[in-house]
């Protein structure tokens, strides 16, 4: 009973954290496995839940084989971004304000229990730019790996 009550949380926090969903866009092949899928190059899109007409890419590793097709392989740390204006930009009084400054806003788990690629926003306002800096982590040792993508914010022409 416990139990279901703490998955219940945890499902209620995660539905509300404001963290976008990626839709996977494609991937490619870079190591065949004999057993399970290949090891991916997968490359996802996702929409900035707090700016609208902002959409992110994102290209990551996927490990594959039997660990990786049953879901306890621990993917690498590479990964790249690209985030692009794909309309008028409305910034959120939260992003306008500062008060979200540094949000995560798109989350994918790349092992089984503790390491996680993120991706963070920063919003400069004296160059009206967007920043999105992806990166991963983990519980004891994180990764320097990372990428970054600016989107300048600019009217959008007819």
């Amino acid at each position: 009973m416990k139990y279901k009550k703490l998955i219940s949380c945890a499902l209620l926090m995660l539905a509300g954290s404001g963290v976008a969903s990626a839709e996977q866009i494609g991937s490619v092949d870079t190591v065949f496995k004999v057993f399970g899928p290949d090891h991916k190059i997968v490359v996802e899109a996702f929409d900035d839940p707090d700016v609208q007409n902002v959409t992110c890419y994102i290209s990551r590793a996927k490990t594959g084989g039997i660990k990786g097709g049953l879901g306890l392989a621990e993917d690498t740390s590479d990964a790249a971004i690209s985030c692009q204006q794909v309309g008028p930009v409305e910034l959120s009084e939260k992003v306008k304000s500062g008060k979200a400054q540094g949000e995560v806003v798109f989350q994918k788990r790349t092992s089984l229990v503790f390491k996680k690629l993120q991706v963070v926003r920063f919003y400069d306002a004296k160059r009206n730019a967007l920043v999105y800096l992806t990166y991963s982590d983990k519980v004891v040792n994180g990764s320097p790996k990372n990428a970054l993508s600016a989107v300048p914010i600019m009217p959008w022409s007819k």
